[in-house]
């Protein structure tokens, strides 16, 4: 297990706190949506009104918590979502998830699911 590994109780900690304020949190929901191809720093910026040294530090709290990725391609930085960490961490705060009765935590599989435009209050304060 490397100190990476959402399932670690320190590594979800430091995700968690990444994700604790607003600006990260956008971006990092920003890169969950566009997929694991990723976008740009530039286009990061422009989707979420992220101002350049702003963004660039969202980004590298984000990659040092291990929940975004970057490579090289060309001139452009692409930076995508570590889907893997966030499965990790998800799995981690579910493990054990009402005390040995998965039935309890069975509604939460929607979440995954394509959602209709501000199904939910979070999507809404989200995307305002």
């Amino acid at each position: 297990m490397t100190d990476r590994d959402p399932t670690h109780s320190a590594s979800a900690v430091a995700a968690l706190s990444a994700l604790a304020h607003p600006g990260r949190l956008e971006v990092f929901r920003r890169l969950v949506r566009t997929g694991p191809g990723g976008l740009a720093a530039g286009e990061i910026a422009r989707a979420t009104g992220s101002l350049p040294n702003t963004l660039s530090s969202n980004l590298a709290i984000l990659a040092g918590a291990g929940l975004v990725r970057s490579r090289r391609e060309g001139r452009s930085i692409i930076y995508s979502a570590d889907f893997a960490a966030m499965r990790g961490l998800l799995s981690y705060l579910m493990e054990d998830c009402c005390d040995g009765r998965p039935e309890i935590c069975a509604d939460l599989s929607p979440a995954c699911a394509p959602a209709p435009a501000h199904s939910t209050l979070l999507s809404r304060s989200a995307d305002e």
